[in-house]
């Protein structure tokens, strides 16, 4: 076993504070990652809180995770020690499903084994996630970080990133496509960045006024406020795809209306209720809802080299360990631009 130390929450109600944990040992296909940056996800909040259900405590928080690569197994061949490496939302997965055997992990038949809040296959050795000093690895699910500059800025595209880049590439978003992004968050603006360099017309679709200056910075073309009725009317019929990034309680049929004939709303938000949808609006002109969860690990790393030629990054905030308390309380605000990401130096 390998000594850990991090921060993480002991039950639900608790605070993030410092803990000591173990790691698993080094196995042969094994990198050894020190980690120099993890981003917060609301997941990591609401994980921690229990609010996905009961969770497994201490629950070190984490899957958005850049660090160096410090020791590798004897059989590692992708990897060598100074290599800079990350780590996204999951460490494992059955390997021989058909979703695996496709490269889609993510949608793993058996469960994929999440960075944190979960157990390795033995189903005794439980995983931690990135808010910690170091991070074990197979080195399948390793990713290879190209950036050689602002490191803190690649660490969430391990799950913001990907969430937003997989659904649009997926979709086949391009050149001639007019694309509308619902909310101006840690995903909608990587969904905004990616969306603009596919060379889509992208417009914001928001309830703050205040945030069209920032939305069309990051490559908007346009920007609509969702609460005006008379906005709404006038985009009826405009957008080829929606990409819905929610995750508070909303009414997605008004959205509906804003597609074209086969358009496709994309959901990646996930809100605290079921959502109704008229039927009648997705009949009558043949469109589409779809969801999409992250990227399994290759289209993760094409996303990554995609980022470094692109020169794209996540905006954020860089916070010290020991702000992440008063950090989860401005995420729940919506206090944040667009995603904070823990200095593991300060550790």
């Amino acid at each position: 076993m390998i000594a850990a130390k991090g921060y993480g929450a002991l039950s639900k109600d608790s605070h993030i504070a410092p803990l000591e944990f173990n790691r698993r040992a080094i196995e042969p296909s094994d990198v050894l990652i020190d980690i120099m940056y993890c981003g917060i996800c609301h997941s990591d909040i609401h994980t921690a809180r229990g609010e996905w259900g009961p969770a497994i405590y201490p629950v070190v928080p984490g899957h958005e995770i850049v660090g160096k690569v410090i020791q590798v197994g004897s059989a590692v061949t992708r990897f060598k020690v100074g290599d800079i490496a990350g780590v996204g939302v999951f460490v494992d997965s059955c390997r021989t499903c058909s979703p695996c055997k496709k490269g889609l992990e993510q949608y793993c038949e058996g469960g994929m084994v999440p960075t944190y809040n979960g157990y390795y296959k033995d189903k005794v050795t439980p995983t931690y996630g990135g808010y910690s000093n170091c991070y074990v690895i197979d080195e399948q699910y390793t990713l290879r970080i190209p950036q050689q500059h602002n490191l803190a800025g690649v660490a969430p595209l391990l799950c913001a990133g990907i969430t937003t880049y997989s659904p649009l590439k997926y979709a086949g978003v391009g050149k001639g496509h007019k694309v509308a992004v619902l909310g101006l968050g840690g995903l909608g603006h990587m969904a905004v960045k990616f969306a603009a360099s596919f060379g889509a017309e992208v417009t914001m679709l928001s309830t703050s006024p205040s945030k069209e200056a920032d939305a069309k910075r990051l490559g908007a073309h346009h920007f609509a406020l969702s609460t005006d009725p008379a906005q709404m009317k006038a985009l009826k019929g405009q957008f080829d795809f929606i990409l819905n990034t929610v995750a508070a309680a909303h009414d997605i049929n008004q959205f509906l209306d804003l597609l074209t004939l086969e358009g496709k709303m994309i959901l990646v938000g996930i809100p605290p209720e079921h959502s109704a949808y008229s039927a009648a609006k997705l009949i009558s002109k043949r469109r589409t809802i779809m969801g999409s969860m992250i990227g399994g690990i290759a289209e993760t790393q094409e996303m990554l080299d995609y980022c470094a030629a692109h020169d794209i990054f996540s905006d954020i905030e860089l916070i010290s360990v020991h702000d992440i308390n008063q950090a989860y309380e401005r995420v729940i605000k919506s206090d944040v631009k667009y995603r904070f990401v823990i200095d593991m130096t300060t550790l």
